[in-house]
């Protein structure tokens, strides 16, 4: 019998989405037609068939979550007979505990004080002293559906009480159900904790005046051009760091990374070698990727390699921000909301609009001065009239 298993998508991804099945078992298929639409962290892919046959059993639905080389699907002949169904388990006879549990809580149980701890290999050292409540409460809890683990205790010696356990149910009947994080959000969940667990983040603040300024400026297309600049006169910040080898790969050109919000998550296209390419052709490039993330068509191969992020959040609300560093890159500069304020200017006071910067970084390779001179550079070259 033949398979299909689902297949490396590249860029270090381990996982995917079913999004939706094309086929179901019985069809008959030809080579490359496609089976079933998957949803990585980075795009929407089509997986093809890998042989003419006969669907026989499809093995995930749509929603759950595959990891790679896993069997999507079974091909055969036509000839083979159906896969024995697994017969069912048999249920266990319920405990005399159980039988009681599934009654009404109230005058079912015996009060009791005696408190029941969980066994140390099966809550963390942390959470252990959180997690004690007497049998009633346990029952209770059982009943109301509500996990222990997310009870904080009011009793005494750090005991969860009923009281406890109403409380949290009142709660969870009044929030929305648990909802998975799934592509996008899920990639960007587990993106972010990694990067808080590897990288030992440093952060620089500073404000640019752009009073110079003059005409209608893109303002996008300013700040790329700032951050080549700045890239030029401080080039450790355009690298790649490896902590297990214990080295950096500085890159002459710089591969932008430019954060965008979408409903579905973060996405962080590339815009390649922004130093050395005319801002209309840089333009034409970032309305070409923003319609691509919005419609979800951007290839995957334009989501990775960047060198560098940016994010310009500044054009919805806030003027700083701790931005975070994903590894394997060193650093990324977020851009505030640009704002007018009074300035001394030959005695007289005006206004001029300034542009508030955070620029993040990883202490681990790159220094507080490069990470200043690197910020000057970019902040020298805002500064000038076009």
């Amino acid at each position: 019998m033949k398979e299909l298993k689902l297949p490396d998508l590249g860029e270090g991804l381990s996982e995917a989405e079913i999004v939706n099945w094309m086929v179901k078992a019985g069809d008959s298929v030809e080579a490359d037609q496609p089976l079933v639409s998957v949803e990585t962290a980075k795009a929407v892919v089509e997986v093809p068939s890998p042989v003419t046959g006969i669907i026989t059993k499809l093995h995930f639905d749509e929603g759950e979550i595959v990891e790679v080389g896993q069997i999507l699907a079974s091909f055969g002949d036509g000839l083979e007979a159906d896969a024995a169904e697994p017969a069912p388990a048999v249920e266990a006879e319920d405990s005399a505990e159980e039988r009681q549990d599934k009654g009404t809580v109230a005058g079912a149980l015996k009060e009791t004080d005696e408190v029941v701890k969980e066994d140390e290999d099966s809550v963390t050292g942390a959470r252990e002293a959180m997690y004690k409540a007497a049998p009633a409460v346990r029952a209770l809890a059982r009943k109301l559906d509500v996990d222990l683990k997310i009870v904080t205790p009011t009793g005494p010696n750090n005991i969860i009480t009923k009281n406890d356990v109403e409380r949290v149910h009142k709660i969870l009947q009044e929030i929305e159900p648990m909802e998975p994080l799934r592509g996008v959000r899920r990639a960007m969940a587990n993106t972010m904790a990694t990067a808080h667990a590897e990288v030992v983040h440093a952060s620089l603040m500073d404000e640019v005046d752009i009073h110079a300024w003059t005409g209608k400026q893109d303002i996008t297309i300013r700040i790329m051009r700032a951050i080549a600049k700045a890239s030029e006169i401080e080039p450790t910040l355009n690298a790649w760091y490896f902590p297990k080898e214990g080295g950096w790969r500085l890159i002459k050109k710089v591969h932008l990374g430019i954060a965008m919000d979408t409903e579905d998550g973060l996405f962080v296209p590339v815009i390649n070698d922004i130093g050395n390419r005319a801002s209309d052709d840089l333009r034409k490039d970032l309305n070409r990727l923003k319609e691509a993330v919005r419609n979800r068509e951007v290839p995957p191969e334009e989501l990775r390699g960047h060198t560098f992020t940016l994010s310009n959040f500044g054009m919805f609300a806030g003027k700083h921000g701790l931005p975070i560093v994903v590894p394997p890159t060193v650093a990324i500069l977020a851009c505030g909301r640009i704002y007018e304020r009074v300035v001394l200017e030959d005695g007289q006071c005006v206004n001029h609009k300034f542009m508030p910067l955070s620029l993040g970084f990883d202490h681990r390779c790159i220094t507080g001065g490069e990470g200043t001179r690197w910020l000057k550079g970019f902040m020298d070259d805002m500064a000038l009239t076009d």
